[in-house]
């Protein structure tokens, strides 16, 4: 774990360094940038999170069923429905990026 740490963290470091340069032009960035930037974070964060859920939900259902075997229908239809939710989740976070970024023009 330490030593992915120490891989990770310099380049993070790095990026936000680096990336400050790109925010500069003109001495502020206006609503557009925000707006476009906003609805990048809304939909990244979003996608993140759900494959995160997602990922969750597959595995414990997974290995509930190779726990109990003829549990596996009674766990399939829900982890159906969850999973349906979660990606419900993300598509709104994806609606709401595609309004967002109407509004930049």
């Amino acid at each position: 774990m330490k030593s992915k740490l120490t891989k990770v963290l310099p380049a993070t470091v790095a990026m936000l360094l680096l990336s400050s340069p790109a925010f500069a032009q003109d001495g502020a960035m206006g609503s557009d940038g925000m707006i476009a930037l906003a609805s990048g974070l809304a939909i990244g964060l979003a996608a993140f999170g759900g494959s995160l859920g997602q990922g969750k939900a597959a595995a414990a259902a997974l290995e509930g069923i190779a726990r109990n075997p003829q549990a596996s229908g009674k766990l399939f239809t829900p982890m159906i429905i969850g999973l349906a939710l979660i990606e419900s989740l993300v598509i709104y976070a994806l609606v709401i990026g595609i309004i967002l970024s109407g509004k930049v023009g």
